[in-house]
């Protein structure tokens, strides 16, 4: 059940040159531009989704191809985001997951999320937010996990419209995690990029630009 998501995967998550606010200060996570993927690290889930560095429209980019398979790339991180709480990152997805349905554990598939990872030191007390592009789940709203009731799903985009488009992104982490949990977030210690497609037997393409975190 890879959506209880491994201790250490737990203690864990893109944008082509976006712009950030005059004086903020910025914290590259993925410099996948650069073609730097150090730090970053896989976790096999179900299989083997394929992570690699390739060029789209001139730029170096992260494709991820699921064949129903569940790994995911992790960075681990110590950020305190009462200073950096925004999130900024592209991506671009080829399709949905007709299956996909992230109220239901057999259609827990996405072809795009990133997310982030507040560990405590009691396993069950680790809290995540998944930003997915969902196949269903209407733009906006937020669902649990169907697998672990901690780890919320927030539905960024929705469904195939954008297909095939670049999709910048930007959320306030901090106060996403104080609406969705009702409290003060801890530190951050992870972000990671999953495409999986191992519940609902399909398979997915996406590809990732820069992920980064800044001063709001």
């Amino acid at each position: 059940m890879k959506k209880l998501l491994a201790p250490r995967l737990l203690i864990v998550l893109c944008l082509l040159g976006l712009a950030v606010p005059a004086g903020a200060e910025t914290l590259q996570l993925g410099d996948f531009s650069a073609g730097d993927l150090a730090g970053w690290e896989e976790k096999s889930f179900a299989g083997h989704t394929s992570y690699e560095l390739v060029s789209d429209q001139g730029r170096r980019v992260l494709r991820a191809q699921s064949r129903q398979a569940a790994s995911g790339l992790f960075k681990e991180v110590e950020i305190d985001l009462k200073k950096y709480q925004v999130l900024r990152w592209s991506w671009k997805v080829e399709g949905v997951l007709a299956k996909g349905d992230a109220r239901a554990k057999g259609g827990d598939d996405y072809p795009a999320r990133v997310y982030v990872v507040f560990p405590a030191f009691l396993f069950w007390n680790t809290r995540g937010i998944n930003y997915i592009w969902a196949n269903k789940l209407p733009q906006g709203q937020a669902v649990p996990n169907a697998f672990a009731s901690q780890v919320i799903m927030l539905a960024v985009e929705s469904g195939p419209a954008k297909a095939g488009q670049w999709v910048s992104e930007e959320r306030n982490v901090y106060q996403d995690f104080k609406r969705l949990f009702g409290q003060e977030p801890p530190s951050l210690g992870a972000v990671a990029i999953m495409t999986d497609t191992d519940n609902t037997g399909g398979q997915a393409t996406a590809y990732y630009g820069d992920i980064t975190l800044s001063e709001p």
